[in-house]
């Protein structure tokens, strides 16, 4: 999406953009995370979202299709897998019994 509305690696204002997507090939940095940051420049809040290795695909959603909600907020999803994966098994982690794995994510304000 490099060149796109959909491009955010340079940090701007969402705008008009309507986003309702999965990325994927997120940038890391050396301690593996990839990061969300969100700023609100009227008031100052900062927050990161990070997420580890684990999670290679990572949804954001403006809220555009649901009136209630809609330019309120943003969702941001750390997934394991892409969209559609219980039915194209793509990235799909399955697990036999009592086999563990691990995932990490967390935000700082």
């Amino acid at each position: 999406m490099e060149g796109t509305e959909y491009d955010f690696r340079e940090p701007r204002a969402i705008g008009e953009a309507t986003l309702d997507h999965a990325f994927t090939e997120l940038e890391r940095g050396d301690d593996g995370l990839a990061r969300v940051e969100v700023r609100r420049p009227d008031n100052g809040t900062e927050l990161t979202l990070w997420l580890d290795e684990s999670y290679p695909y990572l949804q954001l959603f403006t809220g555009d299709s649901q009136p209630s909600v809609r330019r309120r907020s943003l969702a941001v999803e750390p997934m394991t897998c892409p969209p559609n994966a219980f039915r194209t098994g793509k990235g799909l982690l399955v697990l036999e019994p009592d086999q563990p794995t691990k995932a990490e994510w967390g935000i700082h304000v």
